[in-house]
Parts: structure tokens; C-alpha cells; sequence
């Protein structure tokens, strides 16, 4: 009896041992197993292979290539002295002028966004071009013309006219793409044809001072020069972003792209196909809030921008808007940093009524605003199509320039670019400067400036009076023989 009675106290004991490890066991199953299942669920598997990607994606991205006239610069003298043996030989072919006009070549890439010819590609890509030619990817060719361009982002929409319908490549979201997503380049490298890369999505939002509108998709994919205008495309094979630039010291890729969001290039579709993007305007100059200027002017925080200046007669005048003031809503919408309001401004209907929150001497108070048409910047028109030559570009000074160049001057005209070994370089011209009379004489648009200039011949001297900064002087150029 005894011994039975043992006996089964020790089965009773090894139940409740048992009982215990095997608790313990599933303790450490849920501990182990739970978060590596967790895990596996979170990171994607890369893909294979975008061969079938590639293969439904390559028919719809061109390749374009543009020819443009580079004017040569005339009435420069020989860069040889007057006892060079080579001066002879430089003015008996080339007539004490520099060499004639020639043709200046580029490439770059679009992709065909509908059937009926429209294709998407960057600015810069047909720029000033004379000539564009598009090449599909069956190697049929055709000329192709700008509908609309919008330098401010880089945009621009061509069409050249197909007697089939085209395969359009599907627009995606850029909102939804996140950063460590992978994504693959089309594009037109150097000029070798259609080729592949991929990589992932290193940041968003990123900005590089092109402009008051960047908002770059950073990437590691490789994009090179020619890949310009190009798809970057998600592993869904939609277009998420328009290859535009990249960073680097050799002109070469090095793991640092950027694309612009295809988001930003949808909104302006519409208008690009009228040929004409208009935009709201505000009238203000903001900048970031630093520490410095969040305690100075005794801010909660550093969320906001800080008015430093408003244009006088713009909408924020009117509107009440004062320097100094802390725009931290637009709208309804927030206004986290700085950098978020122009492009809230810029995509506001010209002429809406738009409640602004400001902060002034930390009170809040609400304005109402009537949205303005921002007014594109005149295209600078060079003096050296003229004659004589001075070796010069200017620009008629508006309002939205002068308060670029901080300068108070409105009148006029600014020199925007002064060439090397010039007349105007000789004589000591900069960038910047405002011209406001010839041989005192008024000018304040170019059609008077041309037609002044239009008076002198080689050997001439002209009185120029300029206002450089808060300095005006007189500066004599003399037109070289």
C-alpha cells in the first residue's frame, strides 16, 4: 500500500514539473515568435526582378533632344597685341570678330501622359530650344512643340502629333509614397538610349534653393545627366515623381537625386495646357523663425512665418498685414514652417477671399485677404543683339524684382548678367546695378534704352548713371572699335 501510495506522489509530482516547463516553453514561443512574425510583416520583400515593370513602362518614356542658336558675341576686339604674329591670321578670318552664331545641342527625356501626343518632361530640358525632336521608343521620330513651361518648378508640356494612339504611362499618388519605398528611373543617360535603374526613396520634401517651390523626392536610383524630364516609377509602375536634378561635384551620379512629386505636376496640368500658369500672390517676404527670433519676439514656438517685409498696395497691405507679424494659418491650413506658405499661396484661386491667423505681439488675430495674381518676371532681352555691342543683358526693374534685389528703387533698368573682356566689364558695370539714365537722359524700359543705345556708333563714349545699393554714380563705357 505504502509503496503504491509513493508511487503515485511521484507521478503527481513529475505532472506538475511537466506542467510548469511546458508553461515556461509557450512563455518563450510568444516572447520569440510574436515579434519576429511582427517583423516579417513590416519590411517588404524586394523584388525579384522589374523586368515586367520595365517591359509595360519603356514604350511610353521618349527620348527628346533640342537644338537651339547661341548668338556669337560680335565687336569684341582680338584677344592677340598689336605685335602678335597671330593677330593677322585672327582678323583676316574672323574679321576682328569673335566666331558667328552656332547651334548648341541637348538631350533629356519625357513620358507620354495621353493618346493623343501630350508628353511631361523638366523646363530645362526645352528651355529656349529652336528645335525639339521626340524619338519613341520604336525609334520613330517626331518634332514636337511647347504647349506650357513653368520655370518655377521645373515643369513643362509638349506635344508632337502621332497618327496612332500613344500608351500613356498611369499618373500615381506622391503623397502616399513613403520614405525607404522602391522605386525605378527611366530615363536617357548621355545620350545612350532608355535606361533602367533602381533604388529606394531616401527623403521627401527636400529643398535645394532652386526656388520658392521646391519640394524634391530624394533618391539613391541612379540618375545622370539626360535623365532629365524622365518617370520615376513605383513597383506598381505608376509615376511618382519627374527626375529633375543631381548633386554632384563631377556631373556623375553618386547616390543623390531628386525628383519632382508628381503631385505638384497634376495640379498644374490644367493650366500648363492653356499655356499659362497663374498664381496667387500674397505680398509679403517671410523667412523662418529662428530660436533666436522665437524668444526675441516672445513666441510659444518656432511653427510659423515671420513676415519680414510686405509690398506696398499688395494684398497684405490692404489686407492689414504688418512686418513683424507671425503668419501661422493660411486658409484653414496650418502653416508649420515657412517654406509651407508659398506653396499654399501659390495654388489659391486668384481673387478668393482667404482668412490669414497672425500672431502680432502674441496676440492672435485673424485677417482676410483677397488673393492677388502673382505676375511672371519678364524674359531679360540681351543688348548684345544689338548694335552697338556693350556686352550686357538687362531687364526692365518691376516692383516684384526690386523687392527681390532689395532695392528701393522701382524705376529703370537692372543689368542681369555682364560678360567677361566687355566694354561694359571694362568699364566696370556689375550685376545689380540699376541703370537709370543714358548721357542723361531718363530710361525706364527697354524700348527707350534700345533706342538711346541705338544712336552711338564704334568709338563712342557713354555716360551711364547708376544706382548701385544705396550709391549712385556716373560710369563712362566707351564702345570699342
Amino acid at each position: 500500500m505504502m509503496k503504491k501510495t509513493r508511487f503515485y506522489r511521484k507521478e503527481t509530482q513529475n505532472g506538475w514539473v511537466a506542467g510548469i516547463i511546458a508553461g515556461l516553453f509557450c512563455a518563450l514561443m510568444v516572447l520569440f515568435l510574436a515579434p519576429k512574425a511582427e517583423t516579417t510583416q513590416a519590411v517588404s520583400t524586394p523584388p525579384g526582378s522589374f523586368s515586367e515593370l520595365v517591359k509595360q513602362a519603356s514604350p511610353s518614356v521618349v527620348n527628346i533632344s533640342v537644338e537651339k542658336v547661341v548668338r556669337g558675341r560680335r565687336g569684341a576686339p582680338s584677344p592677340f597685341g598689336s605685335d602678335d604674329p597671330l593677330r593677322e591670321f585672327f582678323e583676316r578670318f574672323f574679321g576682328n570678330q569673335m566666331p558667328k552664331d552656332f547651334k548648341q545641342r541637348g538631350l533629356g527625356t519625357g513620358f507620354i501622359i495621353d493618346k493623343e501626343g501630350f508628353i511631361l518632361t523638366n523646363n530645362h530640358v526645352v528651355e529656349s530650344a529652336d528645335e525639339i525632336k521626340v524619338r519613341l521608343a520604336d525609334e520613330k521620330e517626331f518634332g514636337a512643340k511647347i504647349i506650357g513651361r513653368d520655370p518655377k518648378t521645373d515643369l513643362a508640356l509638349i506635344r508632337i502629333e502621332p497618327k496612332q494612339p500613344l500608351k500613356p504611362l498611369p499618373l500615381g499618388d506622391s503623397d502616399e509614397l513613403g520614405v525607404g519605398d522602391w522605386v525605378v528611373a527611366i530615363g536617357n543617360p548621355f545620350g545612350l538610349g532608355n535606361t533602367v535603374t533602381a533604388g529606394i526613396v531616401s527623403a521627401k520634401y527636400r529643398q535645394l534653393g532652386a526656388g520658392a517651390y521646391d519640394n524634391f523626392i530624394q533618391t539613391d536610383a541612379s540618375i545622370n545627366p539626360g535623365n532629365s524630364g524622365g518617370p520615376l516609377l513605383n513597383t506598381a509602375g505608376e509615376v511618382i515623381g519627374i527626375n529633375s536634378a543631381i548633386f554632384s561635384q563631377s556631373g556623375g551620379n553618386i547616390g543623390i537625386g531628386f525628383a519632382i512629386p508628381i503631385n505638384m505636376a497634376k495640379d498644374l496640368l490644367p493650366q500648363l495646357k492653356t499655356g499659362k500658369v497663374i498664381r496667387g500672390w500674397l505680398g509679403v517676404m517671410i523667412q523662418p523663425i529662428t530660436p533666436e527670433l522665437k524668444d526675441k519676439l516672445k513666441l510659444e514656438d518656432e511653427k510659423g512665418a515671420l513676415v519680414a517685409d510686405v509690398t506696398k498696395g499688395g494684398p497684405s497691405d490692404k489686407g492689414g498685414i504688418k512686418r513683424g507679424d507671425v503668419i501661422v494659418g493660411f486658409d484653414g491650413t496650418e502653416v508649420k514652417e515657412s517654406k509651407d506658405l508659398p506653396f499654399l499661396v501659390a495654388s489659391t484661386r486668384v481673387g478668393k477671399s482667404v482668412t490669414v491667423e497672425v500672431i502680432r505681439k502674441g496676440q492672435r488675430k485673424s485677417l482676410e485677404i483677397r488673393i492677388g495674381e502673382l505676375k511672371e518676371e519678364k524674359e531679360p532681352q540681351a543688348v548684345s543683339e544689338m548694335r552697338p555691342y556693350l556686352g550686357m543683358t538687362v531687364e526692365e526693374l518691376t516692383p516684384e524684382l526690386a523687392e527681390k534685389l532689395g532695392q528701393s528703387e522701382v524705376r529703370g533698368l537692372v543689368v542681369v548678367q555682364v560678360d567677361d573682356n566687355t566694354p561694359a566689364a571694362e568699364a566696370g558695370i556689375r550685376p545689380g546695378d540699376i541703370i537709370l539714365e543714358v548721357d542723361q537722359v531718363s530710361v525706364e524700359n527697354l524700348d527707350q534704352f534700345n533706342r538711346k543705345i541705338g544712336t552711338y556708333k564704334e568709338g563712342d563714349t557713354i555716360l551711364f548713371l547708376i544706382k548701385r545699393g544705396e550709391v549712385t554714380l556716373y560710369i563712362t563705357v566707351k564702345i570699342w572699335k
